[in-house]
């Protein structure tokens, strides 16, 4: 199925948390936070300004993006949990996450 954020709308797919500490510690399911990483799965056309344009969002589909821990709408799309939420409840993008991650 063929989802598309409206307006200043982003679909959003939680990055899921380690299982282990760095010191070899494994982490029980119920101990574990929800993740506050994601990548963005599609956006919306924008935001209309008062002059009646659209505002382009600056987030963009594949962007590893922090959001905050009560952000936006858990929906079920094709078996898979995803999050709707505002432009605005996104805290940053970040860059070079994937590089990082893959020298670690």
């Amino acid at each position: 199925m063929k989802f598309r954020p409206l307006h200043d709308r982003v679909l959003v797919r939680r990055i899921e948390a380690e299982e282990k500490t760095r010191g070899g510690i494994i982490i029980p399911d119920t101990a574990k936070e929800k993740p506050q990483e994601g990548e963005v799965i599609s956006v919306g056309a924008g935001t209309i300004n008062d002059k009646g344009e659209i505002r382009p969002l600056d987030v963009k589909a594949g962007d590893r993006i922090l959001f905050g821990k009560w952000s936006g709408t858990e929906v079920k799309l094709d078996g898979e949990e995803l999050l709707i939420m505002k432009e605005s409840d996104i805290m940053g993008i970040l860059e070079g996450s994937a590089e990082a991650k893959k020298a670690a």
